[in-house]
Parts: structure tokens; sequence; C-alpha cells
């Protein structure tokens, strides 16, 4: 069956989705959200691009985005590439790292696009990983609120005043504001939130990365699969966080 031509924006500003295949953890550390970053900042003068917000998770990432000469199917090979192999190197794997299609839907008007702004911003807190959002250092919320260096903030910033200074505090008001927005949606509701699950996992296997037990010889692999699920973490979100196939998470 044809996949589906994606929704095109008169705007062409795109809230974008991109996760890891499986749903995997794509950020093992904070060198690897930093390179991810300066991997977009790179690429935005080959590709034209303008980034309007981003946040990223241990498992998938969050683009406001502005498509610029290139399509943004090249512009996402193009990050991929080069991300995926410097992960690759790194943790000594080979494979896809990020699922093949992205997500992503059109932003038509000023209004949504102040909605998904809040609502990339808003993801580290919903999900209960800080509890104020100048706290989690992989958004684009600590570059409205001081200097930007990857994303465009003059734009989204004009919405609120054409005072800098009121601006921002507009923009900070706004983005606190409690909603029950959703834009994409991407599925939390999980009994362990992921870093709980992780930290679970590295403990009991000893290791520094869940996506390590792919190394495992089979029966210390399966051990830490069965008490993993004992403990109540799904096979879903086994699958994603350790990379192993939803097939061999079943049968243990």
């Amino acid at each position: 069956m044809p996949r589906k031509a994606r929704e095109k924006s008169s705007t062409g500003i795109y809230h974008v989705v991109l996760r890891g295949i499986n749903r995997q953890i794509i950020f093992e550390e904070d060198e690897d959200y930093q390179k991810l970053l300066q991997t977009l900042q790179e690429y935005k003068e080959t590709s034209g691009y303008e980034i309007y917000g981003y946040c990223f998770m241990s498992n998938h990432i969050h683009l406001l985005i502005k498509e610029g000469e290139e399509d943004l199917g090249i512009v996402f090979r193009r990050i991929g590439a080069r991300y995926v192999y410097w992960y690759n190197w790194k943790y000594n794997r080979r494979g896809h790292l990020f699922q093949d299609r992205y997500k992503s839907e059109a932003v038509e008007n000023d209004g949504y696009f102040l909605t998904v702004l809040r609502y990339i911003h808003q993801n580290p807190l919903k999900v209960g990983i800080v509890k104020h959002l100048s706290d989690y250092p992989w958004s684009s919320y600590t570059e409205y609120a001081a200097n930007p260096t990857v994303c465009s903030t003059a734009f989204g910033l004009s919405l609120f005043s054409e005072d800098p200074e009121t601006a921002t505090k507009l923009f900070k008001e706004f983005n606190l504001e409690k909603n029950n927005n959703q834009c994409l949606e991407y599925d939390q509701n999980m009994r362990w939130k992921d870093q709980e699950a992780i930290d679970f996992i590295k403990k009991i296997g000893g290791i520094k990365s869940p996506t390590e037990i792919q190394n495992f010889e089979k029966e210390k692999r399966d051990e830490i699969i069965e008490i993993c699920k004992e403990k109540g973490l799904s096979i879903r979100q086994l699958q994603r966080l350790t990379g192993i196939s939803f097939g061999v998470i079943r049968k243990k």
C-alpha cells in the first residue's frame, strides 16, 4: 500500500518528530545531545532551513522547522547520516538508529506556531523529567530566554511584542501556561518513566547503557529481560530502550 503524501505547508513551517528505530534511545550521554545540535547548526547554511524550536528527548526529537532550499526528506537524510555515523563509531554498533520515516504536521498560522512551540518546550515537564522548563538543557526554551545559538528566535518573540524585554517576559508566561494541547502526540503513558527504566536496566546489568544488553550472551540477556518484565517494564518499552526485537522480548 503506497504511503500517504505529506501535507504541504503553505508557510513552509512544520512540526517534525524523529524517533529512534523501534523507539530505542538515541542519546546515551550529554555529548550525544551536543553532537546532534552541532549537526543541525552545521547543515543550516547548506540546506537553508530555519529552526524555530527543538526538544531532544531520550528516544525522539521534536523540531519546529521552516523548509529552505532542500526538501525536508533530504535534510533529515543528511542530518541522520552524519549523526548515526558518529554514534555508531562511538558505541561500536552497526545499522540504523532513526526510524526511516519522520512524522510531520503543517503549521499554517501564528496561533498554531505558538501552540506547537509551547508543546515542544513542555515535553520534559509533562513527562516528569524536570520541574521547571529552564532546568532542561536540551530544548530551545533557554535560547528564547537568553542568547540563541541554533534557533531563530526573532520571529517567535515578535508574536508577543516588538519590545525585546516585553516579548521575552510574555514568552516565558505563555510557556508556563497549563494546557492539554496534543501536537503529533507521542505515547508516554507507561508504567515506568523511561529514565527510571534506563537506570534500573543499567543497575541490574552492570552496564553504562541499556543497548549493551544486545552484546550479552543469550542466557544473561534473557535473564535481564525476565527480571525487567517481572518488575513491570513493558515489552514495547524494553524494545525501545535496549534495541532488542519485540519477538525476542515477548518470548521471555
